[in-house]
């Protein structure tokens, strides 16, 4: 007997055999899949993409049963179907964790707090607890005034140590110890490629690992959506009519991260498979050893050049301010913190219009020329 191919519900046709699944060979073939270019069904993208979002889990031991994991939302694409997977994988193959949604509000007029709404309803499709982190609350500024004092070019720089610290803080609030963020194959290939343009090479041996965490620091985070292409996320939510904010941060063209991902998106157009390789090449990188510093006196410090103060010791170190862990006495977000304070009061200064007592002394002695 010949071959009879099956038909398109949709439009009553025959399929032609190279119109199949090139898995399952039964159903119509509607998704190239960026990864690989293969040809596949709906549902076996559904079942491929969620199949190896689990062995990424079970092969690198992320979970274990019994224990509490907070989920960074911030309502994209990323940390809506991750929210959605993991969810749906706890069920189906019984992780027995627990699952909390973890919002961090920058304080971005336009973009947060509409995605913020999207978290909310996500919090009620999925059946998970929320909780929200402000940056008002903890450091007393919002991201659109420290960048009206700092400027757009150095905005990624105060929200990536900010947003780090806020997730710290926010998951010791709530006793959990776990953190999963929705970092794709993309973001981690861009990271080294970051690295290596910036020749950063202290970040280079860490930068793709899926498990991160400092040992005097009782968090750690993982990304189970290391090897997942960021195309297939959007395909997967798009399929699965899942609800995401999709507008880009108003302050993220400016981001070096931008170059680097020019980059890899052209090299994608001609390799596909370049974001895995990248990603494979970061891990098997070996450098260097490192030569051995001379010791100073017991009690000596060591002065940077960006003003902080090196104890002589890595990880353990609590900031003499915050109490939160840093490897210098005073850590990166109350340096920058400082910073802003002082720009604070300058521009308080240089926009104050007041005409009486010391204000109107003060105006009157800055017109004043010798």
């Amino acid at each position: 007997m010949s071959f009879i191919p099956p038909s398109d519900p949709v439009n009553k046709k025959q399929v032609k055999v190279s119109q199949l699944c090139e898995l399952c060979h039964c159903r119509k073939a509607i998704i190239r899949r960026p990864k690989n270019l293969q040809k596949i069904c709906k549902l076996c993208f559904f079942h491929v993409f969620e199949t190896e979002i689990h062995n990424t889990i079970v092969n690198n031991n992320l979970f274990y049963r019994g224990e509490k994991v907070a989920i960074g939302a911030s309502g994209g694409k990323d940390s809506t179907v991750l929210a959605y997977v993991l969810k749906l994988l706890n069920d189906r193959y019984d992780y027995g964790i627990q699952l909390v949604l973890l919002s961090i509000d920058e304080g971005i007029v336009g973009y947060r707090d509409d995605s913020l709404a999207t978290v909310k309803r996500n919090q009620v499709q999925y059946g998970l607890p929320l909780e929200i982190i402000s940056y008002r609350e903890l450091y007393d500024w919002t991201m659109d005034e420290i960048v009206a004092c700092a400027g757009v070019r150095n905005s990624c720089t105060y929200c990536g140590v900010f947003r780090r610290q806020a997730l710290d803080r926010g998951s010791s609030k709530l006793g959990i110890s776990h953190v999963v963020t929705g970092h794709n194959a993309d973001d981690m290939a861009e990271t080294v490629l970051m690295n290596i343009l910036r020749g950063d090479v202290a970040r280079l041996e860490k930068s793709t690992a899926i498990i991160t965490q400092s040992s005097g620091s009782p968090i750690k985070r993982s990304k189970p959506f290391k090897y997942s292409y960021q195309k297939e996320i959007v395909l997967y939510a798009h399929y699965k009519k899942l609800d995401y904010f999709s507008t880009e941060c108003s302050y993220a063209p400016e981001a070096f991260r931008g170059t680097a991902r020019d980059l890899m998106k052209n090299l994608e157009m001609v390799r596909p498979s370049c974001i895995i390789d990248i990603i494979h090449s970061g891990e098997n990188l070996i450098l260097k050893p490192k030569k051995p510093k001379r010791k100073g006196p017991p009690n000596q410090m060591e002065v940077r050049t960006d003003g902080s103060v090196s104890l002589g010791f890595v990880d353990g170190n609590k900031c003499e301010k915050c109490g939160y862990l840093s490897s210098n006495r005073i850590c990166k977000a109350c340096m920058l913190l400082e910073g802003l304070e002082n720009n604070r009061a300058r521009v308080t200064l240089d926009n104050d219009t007041s005409t009486q007592g010391t204000a109107r002394l003060t105006r009157t002695l800055e017109t004043l020329k010798f």
